[in-house]
């Protein structure tokens, strides 16, 4: 896929954007028949694109055999009806290796997470960044979090640079991602696309959007897609009511938990998977599975989320 077609196809995603948990089978090993009823029951619930082997799947934990069979699973399972985007990381030359391999598996395109550990100059992201691009022709997603915070210097010359066609801010700080999409629609204009890819990204989507960042991850689509998809819904049609609704009563109250625990963002939402009956194993470490307790919070926030929605069509 050519970084245009992949571009319209995520700027016109009908539902939000899906990044699937790896599932694992009892002894801790990669259950692809698991993870493919995963990825399917989402393409079939109404998912944008099939983010594969990302921060929510678990992309540090993954062999780099393991990360391209996962990623073939969900080119399968998506059969072309979404694209399908892979996580790559670590340094530049395993980040390479990693693009390869999602390229052979029909990745329609790569999402380059941060660098391992290393906190790096500009001049040192925008080479790493670049090399990645270079390395395949699959389209380029930066993904800016932790360790890889840019300038808006450097966001012009990404999206100067060939086969880099978006931004994915983990990070949160409004007045850069101002400032960012600023100095690009001016100093480098075209089709760049901006991503909110906090976790829980519906707690900040309506700030995003006041941006012009329409495009969001969700990890509720895991394991609640209908609360997922309603508030999407809610969001395209500016009904105010629904998106209120579900943000007091549904996605403030998860936030709140999964702030209870590091790592939560990812183990969380995996509870959540089981605990809607797809049995997709627990975390590898050095993630760690929540509490108890925090498993039975869970569940009441998903129901009080599921009769929200029924509130809504009574």
């Amino acid at each position: 896929m050519t970084p245009a077609p992949l571009a319209a196809r995520l700027r016109v995603a009908g539902g939000p954007l899906f990044f699937p948990v790896t599932a694992y089978g009892p002894d801790g090993s990669l259950d692809l028949d698991v993870y493919r009823a995963h990825v399917r029951r989402g393409v079939e619930a109404g998912a944008g694109a099939v983010f594969a082997c990302c921060g929510t799947g678990e992309f540090h934990a993954l062999t780099p055999e393991e990360f391209e069979a996962a990623v073939r699973a969900a080119v399968d399972e998506s059969a072309g009806r979404v694209p399908v985007v892979a996580g790559v990381g670590y340094g530049t030359a395993l980040a390479v290796r990693y693009a390869r391999r999602a390229r052979a598996a029909g990745a329609d395109g790569l999402l380059a997470l941060p660098p391992y550990l290393v906190v790096a100059a500009q001049e040192g992201l925008l080479r790493h960044y670049r090399e990645v691009a270079a390395a395949t022709d699959l389209p380029v997603i930066v993904y800016q979090r932790d360790n890889a915070v840019l300038t808006p210097t450097t966001v012009v010359e990404l999206a100067r640079t060939e086969g880099i066609v978006g931004l994915k801010d983990g990070l949160g700080d409004l007045d850069l991602m101002q400032r960012i999409i600023s100095a690009v629609r001016t100093e480098a204009p075209g089709d760049f696309l901006y991503f909110n890819g906090l976790p829980t990204a519906e707690q900040t989507q309506l700030a995003y959007r006041s941006l012009g960042v329409d495009l969001y991850s969700s990890a509720v689509f895991c394991f609640a897609p209908e609360i997922a998809l309603a508030f999407h819904r809610a969001l395209a049609d500016g009904d105010a009511p629904t998106v209120h609704r579900l943000l007091d009563g549904f996605y403030r109250p998860f936030v709140e938990l999964r702030a209870q625990g590091r790592g939560y963002a990812v183990s969380l939402v995996k509870a959540g998977v089981r605990l809607r009956g797809l049995e997709v194993g627990e975390v590898r470490p050095p993630l760690h599975e929540p509490g108890e307790d925090h498993v039975k919070q869970l569940a009441q926030v998903i129901e009080r989320g599921y009769a929200l929605l029924e509130e809504e069509t009574a």
